[in-house]
């Protein structure tokens, strides 16, 4: 289809990501931070359209999770298991589908994917994971990539949420081909730590507890059984690297006050970066709105992963817990998502790509491994041969955050993780091998994991079924669990 005129039932389609937005710091998500409203703009989204509540991750880290995205395939298919991974033209499938069927595409903002994203036909990105104040941006130009830059300056100091929303709005504005529709994909940097808030929101929150996760407090049976509790923390549990560390916390703190001190400002920093997203959210709709763009542009609102808040004492993400796994997935387009739609099926990151190529008219091609779920969000049910679980895989074993390798299923009721602890030849991952063991969550009676119910008997013939599954769904995706030695049995309960 190329440069030809956009085809009347062609929408345009706005995607806005951001980085390490959990989907439980999004109030239509509910949730204990739901009562402080820290995204009206967002929440909207799901007011008048679509919310998809299970939402999952295949690989809970940055450049794998946009590789995924990007390619609609695993981190083992498209090659990018750990933060070392590119994406170079060739791979750039979604960009290059989307401006094959007519659509002029852009890219701004955080890409991570380090080989320049020339199959857009206009582009800013941050390089790597940028600045949170005059951010320097890679565009194209005479130099070879990635030599053209320039950076956002000004008397005042500027934010990145901001900049990247400015140029954003400037090429909405300025396109060249306007007769044609538009694929914008609109990448915040932030709430990704180390978090930096525009100055407008030093005081939101100064006068907020933030409510806190029970489990911040009490581990009870969660994780590994018979062993010391593996990543980074909150509070003083890993005196390597602690919240407290990246909060400045008074090193003379100790015990409780630390952790509560840290959790407090850990909290309040990430949501003043939330509050600066959801307000340029309400940037970008308010322009369409004025052009009258918006009931014929698919806004589609998501995060690269999810993010630990808190709970289990644990930061970051990388981990198959729920709260790293999940991801926010909102879509608003009235002419065809009925407002109030809730998706409540399973759904993972290489479906991205298929959706959205979906809403463009273009059929997926064979090489994508997720599936649509565009009819799903129109209202219609979840086809009968629907994926009634989810595959994940995490590569780069004990780096930065003391997470160690593993792979798991997850299904409506349950969590299965084999932590094999070995960093086999994923590209920085710590050379160092942790002892292997199982975890398993009952989802149905223990939504928080706070059980590892392993060893428990009663659980024996849900195991067995769930390993069963486990290396089917493995073998099914392409992955395999070659070089690994498979622990029989789990670790007798202590």
């Amino acid at each position: 289809m190329g440069s030809e005129a956009r085809s009347a039932d062609q929408p345009n389609i706005l995607y806005i990501m951001s980085d390490d937005h959990a989907a439980h710091a999004i109030g239509a998500y509910g949730g204990r931070l739901a009562e402080l409203d820290p995204t009206p703009t967002i929440d909207r989204l799901a007011k008048e359209g679509a919310i998809a509540t299970n939402v999952f991750c295949t690989n809970s880290i940055c450049t794998p999770s946009r590789a995924t995205i990007m390619t609609g395939q695993y981190s083992h298919v498209n090659g990018v298991t750990t933060l070392s991974g590119t994406i170079a033209e060739p791979q750039q499938h979604l960009a290059r589908l989307m401006g094959e069927a007519g659509y002029e595409t852009a890219m701004v903002g955080k890409w991570h994917l380090k080989a320049e994203p020339a199959a857009f036909d206009f582009y800013t990105v941050l390089p790597g994971q940028g600045s949170y104040f005059n951010p320097v941006f890679r565009v194209d130009g005479p130099k070879p990539w990635p030599n053209n830059t320039y950076q956002v300056s000004g008397y005042d100091s500027k934010h990145s949420s901001d900049a990247i929303t400015d140029i954003s709005l400037k090429w909405l504005k300025t396109r060249k081909q306007k007769d044609r529709p538009f694929f914008l994909m609109h990448h915040f940097k932030a709430p990704h730590d180390n978090f930096e808030n525009a100055e407008r929101y030093d005081w939101l929150y100064s006068d907020v507890e933030i409510p806190e996760p029970e489990s911040l407090w009490e581990r009870e049976k969660h994780g590994p059984l018979g062993l010391e509790q593996y990543g980074t923390s909150v509070g003083l549990r890993n005196t390597r690297r602690n919240m407290g560390h990246h909060m400045f916390v008074d090193s003379n703190l100790t015990g409780d006050d630390y952790k509560r001190e840290a959790y407090q400002r850990y909290l309040k920093k990430f949501l003043r970066c939330v509050r600066g997203v959801d307000d340029n959210v309400a940037r970008l709709l308010s322009h369409l709105e004025e052009t009258g763009e918006l009931e014929n542009t698919v806004v589609i609102y998501s995060a690269d992963q999810g993010f630990m808040l808190g709970e289990h004492d644990y930061i970051d993400k990388r981990w198959m817990y729920e709260e790293s796994l999940r991801m926010p997935f909102l879509v608003r387009y009235p002419e065809s998502v009925p407002a109030g739609t809730r998706v409540e099926s399973i759904i993972n990151n290489v479906d991205f790509a298929p959706t959205i190529l979906d809403f463009a008219g273009v059929q997926k091609p064979e090489f994508m491994q997720g599936r649509s779920f565009k009819s799903q969000l129109e209202g219609q049910a979840a086809p009968a041969d629907w994926p009634d679980a989810t595959y994940y895989r995490y590569w780069m074993h004990m780096a930065h955050h003391d997470n160690p390798a593993h792979f798991g299923i997850r299904t409506a009721n349950y969590k299965l993780i084999y932590f094999y602890g070995q960093p086999l030849d994923a590209p920085g991952a710590s050379k160092s091998v942790t002892e292997p063991h199982w975890e398993l969550y009952n989802l149905r009676e223990d939504p928080h994991e706070m059980r590892n119910v392993v060893a428990e008997p009663i659980y024996s013939d849900v195991l067995q079924e769930l390993k069963t599954r486990l290396f089917e769904l493995q073998q099914e995706v392409g992955d395999s669990s070659e070089g690994l030695e498979i622990v029989d049995l789990p670790r007798a309960s202590t």
